[in-house]
């Protein structure tokens, strides 16, 4: 057994190891190293040291600019200190598959779809060859007894079941025909969750997996054999929807099939498959389409960072809270006049109520729980970057920084602070070295939910900062037990955009500058001089990860190196995703969108994705 595959079974025990200079850290719950797997760790201690340092390495040297993926994530993240939740973010797809583990659930009885087994055979084999570690479905599943009673009665049944282990990132299971037995008793147990909801439950907070056990036993899909939903991904084989990757299909309507398919499924991601194309499907309704040939592609650019990083908020814990006056404040009026200049764009369909797409309670309940109390779904997100605050020198000599202090948690090489606590950076220009000041980040971001394009300045308006951790101030007068306002899933996005903007353009910025996000793609034929778009090469990583924010502050970086500060509008491509927009006037910015939209240069969907990927190329 090599390194990799010994420290891979360790993890599936909840064995963690890392390099602590030339000592070997181990952290493990109580009795679940054996006396052979000890003996093993101190005989490879040299040969693990020397594995843990190379897969390390990647992240903590410096990329061109002279910072490190780790400073990079610890910068836009708001984590400064050196615990584990301060993993160093990986953006190289085969890196990410180097970590992943998945299971594929048999076949049912019967199945037939040839299409569908076919393709099955040759996603494992690809995932295998980029390094996915496969697990068979009796190593990835446990045995888990549970007692069911049923509702407003004393009759009690034990149950034994097998469910994926939390260790497990994603099943892949196949779409099954409902029939209409199945269909009575699904029936049956969504009215017995609802009167156990009602009168047993009531308002009380359960976990997901008790949920699917009240609610599914009538029906078998993946989820509801997952130990914890939060972990584990789901991905579903099915036949593609011709419909649904119809790049001419009306996006509102897009919205409501690609959420009922995922709710349908029971899942995190759902695969179409034809003879000749395959489609990827997840919460931000990407619709990208690849032919069988390109398989390499989907796989190794699409699938896998899309299980490495699943789609997932930040919870209101990563924050301190606070309030502010949005009255006081000229950012936040300028955000809800870029809202509703970009109301005719069409470019932000309403907001869908997870009530009212979501027809059963019990699958409601599950998706609220998994996302964080989430209420609705929109898709896009508008915020206006404040100017950046600085105290001090906002660049300082090398001899200055010689006499600076090191911080603990970054690299005293890359990130030093001065007597008053500032923090400065060495970043790079080519030959040029410049140490600049790490400015407090500000900016104002409408809420998860909310209509865009008409923001109520009172109730829809959230500030976020970016100092040595996240700051969140809610409007003067909000209860957030009360009103549904939570934060953004793109937040890691807007700041890394922001602070990129702040470092390397700061003109771009200098007076705060409006940032727009959609789920669409403008032509190439759209920009104009001092114009410039970057990203279509990126791996598909969701919004909700800070390896996404890294993607977009390189972008800024690498426009700023490649055409100089004179930028403005920046367009940063998250394939899957959309675009992020960000200009240095708001009218400009609105007038430009206006414009694409009126022309037909600029459309929600993948619609242009595919060209403007082929115009750009490696140049965007």
């Amino acid at each position: 057994m090599n390194v990799s595959e010994f420290l891979a079974n360790l993890n599936q025990q909840g064995v963690e190891l890392w390099a602590n200079n030339d000592k070997l850290s181990i952290r493990s719950p109580k009795g679940s190293l054996t006396p052979e797997q000890r003996t093993e760790l101190a005989v490879r201690k040299l040969e693990i040291l020397a594995f843990l340092h190379e897969n390390v390495e990647a992240s903590t040297l410096p990329l061109e600019q002279g910072l490190s993926l780790q400073t990079i994530g610890r910068l836009i993240s708001g984590l400064t200190d050196s615990t584990a939740k301060c993993k160093p973010p990986v953006i190289d797809p085969k890196a990410m598959a180097q970590k992943l583990t998945v299971t594929f659930r048999p076949l049912p009885k019967g199945y037939n779809n040839e299409e569908i087994i076919s393709f099955r055979e040759e996603l494992e084999a690809k995932l295998r060859e980029y390094g996915v570690k496969i697990a068979t479905w009796e190593q990835a599943t446990t045995e888990f007894k549970y007692v069911f009673t049923v509702p407003l009665s004393q009759w009690k049944k034990n149950v034994v079941t097998k469910v994926v282990k939390a260790d497990i990132d994603a099943v892949i299971d196949v779409d099954k025909p409902v029939y209409l037995t199945k269909k009575l008793g699904i029936c049956a147990a969504e009215n017995i969750y609802k009167l156990y909801s009602n009168f047993v439950l009531k308002k009380q907070e359960i976990s997901v997996s008790r949920i699917a056990k009240l609610s599914s036993w009538a029906e078998d899909h993946a989820a509801k054999h997952i130990e914890d939903p939060t972990k584990t991904q789901v991905i579903m084989l099915t036949k593609l929807d011709n419909d649904f990757v119809n790049p001419h299909l009306v996006y509102e309507k897009k919205i409501k099939i690609g959420l009922n398919t995922l709710i349908r499924t029971f899942s995190e991601l759902v695969i179409g498959v034809s003879s000749t194309k395959v489609s990827v499907l997840n919460m931000n309704l990407s619709d990208s389409i690849f032919s069988k040939e390109e398989i390499d592609k989907f796989v190794l650019n699409s699938l896998i960072p899309k299980v490495f990083v699943p789609i997932m908020p930040l919870p209101m814990s990563r924050f301190e809270i606070g309030e502010y006056n949005p009255y006081q404040s000229k950012y936040a009026e300028n955000l809800v006049t870029l809202g509703k200049a970009l109301a005719k764009t069409g470019l932000f369909p309403p907001g869908s109520k997870l009530s009212e797409v979501i027809k059963r309670k019990s699958h409601r309940d599950i998706v609220n729980v998994i996302v964080n109390g989430r209420t609705g779904v929109s898709y896009g997100f508008v915020a206006y970057a404040e100017a950046p605050q600085y105290l001090g020198e906002q660049e300082v000599s090398e001899n200055e920084w010689e006499n600076l202090s090191s911080i603990e948690g970054f690299s005293s090489d890359e990130v030093r602070q001065n007597g008053i606590g500032r923090r400065y950076i060495k970043t790079r220009f080519g030959s040029e070295t410049i140490f600049k000041q790490i400015p407090d980040i500000w900016l104002v971001s409408s809420r998860s939910g909310s209509n865009k394009t008409n923001l109520s300045l009172e109730n829809d308006i959230l500030r976020i900062g970016l100092k040595d951790n996240l700051l969140l101030q809610l409007p003067q007068g909000v209860d957030p037990e009360i009103v549904d306002i939570k934060p953004s899933y793109d937040i890691y996005v807007m700041l890394a955009i922001t602070m990129a903007a702040a470092l390397y353009a700061p003109n771009l910025i200098r007076n705060g500058a409006p940032i727009v996000h959609f789920h669409g793609y403008p032509t190439f034929e759209w920009f104009k001089p001092n114009e410039y778009c970057t990203g279509v090469q990126n791996p598909s990583v969701p919004c909700g990860t800070y390896e996404s924010g890294v993607f977009n502050f390189l972008g800024i970086y690498n426009l700023v190196k490649q055409y100089g500060e004179n930028i403005s509008l920046a367009s940063l491509v998250e394939p899957d995703h959309g675009t992020n927009f960000i200009a240095n006037d708001l009218d400009y910015l609105v007038e430009r969108l206006h414009s694409g939209c009126e022309q037909g240069q600029i459309e929600l969907g993948g619609k242009h994705f595919a060209a403007l990927k082929t115009k750009l190329g490696d140049r965007c």
